[in-house]
């Protein structure tokens, strides 16, 4: 009996073993489950970003009303059978009449005018003279590749003869020529500006200009042309940059982003280590200014020494260093925050992204918000203001709810998880663009100008130096908020290059005068308004 009851108690506790055993083996499958799920999505990602469409819009058929869902589904109608081949066609745009005489019509044109000789001025079939009955006119653009030449400054020296004759002190009188942005280079305003456009506008590097110039017989360094952009960045470029910076700072609504750049020679650090551009630019107020900054690092002094003494709205990625400032109110950018969702649903395998899920339904949310966003785009800031706590505030409550909802039901390491944790955690700051009608939903302005520079990024690679960092910082900018005011950056570079020379620079108020928005800037540098 006693044998009996050994061999149960063996069992039980054999038994006991295995569901432990058993218990261990399956928490070690779901941890690596959850593992290879994670991995999954992130390649799954990672692919879409290599080889997929950068596009974030959503598909027509997925834009469907948040809160209509069933009566729109209730209401969709059986779909005509798809055209055969046969029934496909294409159908050219119609053209605009008039645009080509629109387009040319501000260009320089050179008339070419074909006429008959007086012997030929003669009719096949009586023998009479032909009188000139009516014209044909053919139109080409035509294009004049770039051509150097010299520029000779003659300055005449001029003298008293009688006192040269009586033996009193000559006196001596130059003539007056205007000053150079360079003295002592033969770079001339417009040859310093024509490489920076080139650099800085077209992503053009300064050793493929170097091959540029020997085709037009012109010997020039990339060394001597990167010396031409820093002196005039240095002397006159940054007058203007610091002065955009301080009107800036004079409003209360600043959009800000960074991104990376590679420095090879800075002091104490390796060719290879991280430096950064920081972007500020303005909002829905005033003219349009983006201004570039080059610092070393990412920290938080950056932004509070650049800011100074700025109060009111600061809208950024949610980046920590802006975090904390005095006076700061942060707005988070609502893009940003989609974007996470739009990933999460890229990376599902094909068949759980066609059917709904947790993403879509995350993505339905902002569509919604940008639709009332779009239909209040021309309306003022107060009443903007009214329709988003009328329109948009219900959503954005109804999107918290569902948030919590979701956030223990998903993953928190998946894709989707890291969406909704980042949405919960930033909730106030992403729906801070409700506190005033001038601020935007998104800080996509700022990414598009970063954009810009990122696009550079890829052909020039890397900066030399830090003077150069900071040189193509505040030459990036120039150019970036004179497209921004419909300027032409070539003709308002060159304008700076040769009045900065001749005034007064301790003027702001003729400093003022040369600001991309003012009204002084000449016509010739202005772009046709059409």
């Amino acid at each position: 009996m006693v044998a009996l009851e050994n061999k149960n108690t063996n069992l039980e506790n054999q038994n006991a073993n295995l569901e432990n055993k058993n218990t261990n083996l399956e928490n070690k499958n779901a941890e690596l489950t959850t593992k290879l799920n994670w991995f999954e999505e992130h390649f799954r990602l990672n692919q879409h970003r290599l080889y997929g469409s950068s596009s974030e819009k959503t598909a027509r058929s997925e834009q469907m009303t948040l809160f209509n869902e069933a009566e729109a589904l209730s209401d969709v109608k059986p779909q005509p059978p798809e055209p055969t081949i046969e029934d496909i066609s294409y159908t050219r745009k119609k053209k605009q009449k008039g645009h080509k005489e629109e387009m040319l019509k501000e260009l320089p044109c050179e008339t070419i005018e074909y006429k008959l000789s007086e012997d030929e001025r003669v009719c096949n079939t009586c023998g009479e003279a032909l009188h000139e009955m009516s014209k044909e006119i053919t139109k080409e653009l035509k294009i004049i590749p770039p051509q150097v030449s010299v520029v000779e400054h003659v300055r005449y020296v001029y003298s008293c003869r009688n006192c040269e004759k009586t033996g009193i002190k000559t006196n001596v009188v130059t003539a007056s020529m205007p000053k150079r942005a360079l003295p002592g280079s033969i770079a001339s305003a417009d040859t310093i500006a024509y490489t920076m456009v080139q650099k800085y506008m077209y992503g053009i590097p300064l050793n493929r200009q170097e091959q540029s110039w020997k085709q037009l017989d012109v010997d020039i360094s990339r060394q001597t042309m990167a010396n031409w952009l820093i002196s005039a960045s240095n002397r006159w470029l940054t007058i203007v940059y610091d002065r955009m910076r301080q009107k800036l700072l004079e409003y209360d609504i600043i959009c800000a982003d960074e991104t990376t750049v590679q420095v090879l020679n800075e002091p104490g650090r390796a060719a290879e280590t991280t430096s950064y551009m920081w972007l500020y630019r303005t909002g829905r107020d005033g003219p349009p200014m983006a201004l570039l900054e080059y610092q070393t690092t990412r920290a938080r002094k950056h932004a509070k020494r650049f800011l100074g003494d700025f109060k009111g709205y600061l809208c950024t990625d949610a980046y920590q260093s802006y975090d904390g400032l005095d006076g700061v109110i942060n707005i988070f950018c609502n893009a940003h925050a989609r974007r996470k969702f739009d990933e999460a649903l890229k990376s599902l395998p094909k068949e759980a992204a066609d059917k709904n899920c947790v993403a879509k339904e995350g993505l339905k949310f902002f569509e919604e918000l940008y639709k009332i966003e779009k239909v209040l785009h021309n309306v003022s800031p107060e009443e903007r203001y009214e329709k988003r706590l009328e329109k948009s505030k219900p959503i954005l409550d109804k999107f918290y709810e569902w948030l919590k909802y979701q956030r223990p039901r998903v993953t928190p390491k998946s894709t989707i998880g890291q969406a909704i944790n980042y949405c919960i955690n930033h909730m106030d700051n992403l729906a801070g663009y409700l506190k005033d009608g001038r601020l935007y939903i998104d800080n996509n302005n700022s990414e598009r100008s970063m954009k810009s520079f990122a696009v550079l990024r890829k052909n020039f690679l890397f900066c030399n130096t830090q003077n150069g960092a900071t040189a193509s910082a505040v030459i990036f900018s120039i150019i970036e908020t004179a497209k921004e005011n419909n300027l032409k950056p070539f003709e308002y570079l060159k304008y700076l290059l040769e009045a900065l020379p001749n005034i007064d620079t301790n003027s702001l108020d003729e400093i003022d005068r040369l600001l991309p928005w003012s009204e002084h800037i000449p016509e010739g540098c202005k772009l046709n308004k059409k």
